[in-house]
Formats: C-alpha cells, sequence, structure tokens
C-alpha cells in the first residue's frame, strides 16, 4: 500500500457510519491501517454500508484500544488534527506541511499516527499533549466544520501526494514497502511515542527539582519543551543521554540536600 506505516487513529467517535466512511477514504488513499481509541459506539453493521467494498477489509480488521496513549505507543510520529488554535494549539501545520512531515517519516521506514478528535469535540488538551505534531484544515468562517471522513480524506490525500511526489524525485517507486530506508537505519532509529512520555516526565521530574517548573501547572509550563522534544526527532542514543542526564542531576541534587 502507498501509505504503508501509517495509521489513522479515531478518538472518542460517536457514529459508526462515520468509522465506515473513513475506511473507505483509508481505502481510496492507501492507507491500511485503523484504529478506534475508545469508541461511544462501534458497529460492524452499521459502518459496513459506508465503507463499501473496498472499505471492508479494513473494518474487518480494526483495531480498538482503550486509551489514545496505548494507540500511539510504537509510533515515531504523532500527528493530531485541530480546528481550535491558540493557547496549547501552537506551531500547527497546514494540511500540506503535515503531509510532507508524514512522508518523510514514512518513507524512513517509520510509523506515523494520524489522530483525529471527536465528531463534536475534537481532540482534548491531555490527548493533543500526545501529539507531536498539530494540524489544520483551514476552512471559511461561515462553515468550518468538517465531517469526520472529509478530514480524513483531505489529509490522507495530501499525505500521499508528498508520498508520491518524493518517490517520483528520487526515482523510486511509488509504493512504500517494509524495508525501511537505508539512511534511517544508520542513523539509528527514532523514539516512539511512548518512549518520548518517559522522557518528557523524566524531564519534569528533572525541572521540578531545580524549581524550574512552576508545581501548579507543570504540564502547562512544560509545553514548550514538549514542543521541542517532537520537532527534534530524538534517535535512541540521544533518548538515552538524555534520561541519563535526568537521572543524574536528580541523584546530585538529592544528595546534596541530604548532605545539607
Amino acid at each position: 500500500m502507498l501509505l504503508y506505516g501509517l495509521e489513522v487513529v479515531l478518538v472518542r467517535t460517536r457514529f459508526p457510519e462515520n468509522i465506515g466512511m473513513a475506511a473507505r477514504a483509508c481505502a481510496n488513499m492507501g492507507c491500511g491501517r485503523l484504529c478506534l481509541v475508545a469508541p461511544e459506539r462501534w458497529e460492524l453493521e452499521k459502518a459496513r454500508p459506508l465503507a463499501t467494498p473496498k472499505g471492508l477489509p479494513l473494518l474487518e480488521r480494526i483495531r480498538v484500544v482503550r486509551s489514545l496513549a496505548e494507540a500511539v505507543a510504537e509510533s515515531t510520529l504523532v500527528m493530531g488534527t485541530t480546528a481550535r488554535l491558540g493557547g496549547w494549539r501552537r506551531s500547527v501545520l497546514a494540511a500540506d506541511q503535515a503531509g510532507v512531515t508524514a512522508a518523510g517519516a514514512l518513507r524512513a521506514g517509520e510509523r506515523v499516527s494520524l489522530v483525529f478528535g471527536s465528531e463534536d469535540r475534537g481532540l482534548s488538551n491531555e490527548e493533543v499533549l500526545l501529539c507531536q505534531r498539530l494540524v489544520t484544515i483551514p476552512t471559511d468562517g461561515e462553515a468550518s466544520s468538517l465531517n469526520l471522513a472529509q478530514a480524513v480524506l483531505i489529509l490522507l490525500y495530501e499525505c500521499s501526494r508528498a508520498l508520491r511526489g518524493a518517490s517520483a524525485r528520487s526515482g523510486a517507486g511509488g509504493e512504500q514497502t517494509a524495508e525501511a530506508a537505508p539512511e534511517a537505519a544508520s542513523a539509528g532509529r527514532r523514539i516512539t511515542a511512548a518512549e518520548q512520555e518517559r522522557l518528557l516526565e523524566a524531564f519534569k521530574a528533572m525541572l521540578l527539582t531545580l524549581d524550574a517548573l512552576h508545581g501548579d501547572n507543570p504540564d502547562y509550563f512544560l509545553l514548550p519543551w514538549r514542543r521541542l522534544f517532537g520537532r527534534a526527532a530524538l534517535r535512541r542514543h540521544e533518548y538515552d543521554a538524555l534520561m541519563g542526564l535526568c537521572r543524574q542531576v536528580r541523584n546530585k541534587l538529592g544528595r546534596k540536600k541530604t548532605g545539607d
């Protein structure tokens, strides 16, 4: 499939029919993986007619999990969609920029999660924190709401367009395979979303020990670091070095306080 390695993640969906239409969009664009996070209702029979025969195989092997953290744990790039901007939602990519970013990760043999929130509320601030990059689809102010399947189709189209363009420029075939690009292997693998969360927890604990974070809302004041780590595309050896630094700082400060 063209978008091998990319998974569409639908969070707290309300209507099985929208899941069916999203499956059809995935089939249209060459995305073979679909995951549901805590769906309000999941009924295959209601989703089946909207998926059409092309999307039905995707529905039958759909993955259902309880949390977004579980859904994206093994991905190295997690991109969340949002219509609301500002506050916790900054450094937002346009759809075409997101396509280029996802295509680069896919060509390197990485796993990408493209995350969509519920039809009525979108992603919560807590769920946004689990996304390394945010994406928005600009619309007319008089009709800013998109159907879930429409949003899925638009972003998958941009991913597939960017991937085809990159393949054409390099003279490679149009489809991705399970083989990772050799340059990705030589540079070391990117850390997964689960590893990034562990690093951020260690970094937060270190900053709290240093009194460098406000204790009343540390997650909010950690946002600049979270965005930095998300953009940095850290490799495993860099993750190990930073985790070691966090441990050493906390250990030395702990010994100093004990000595005092």
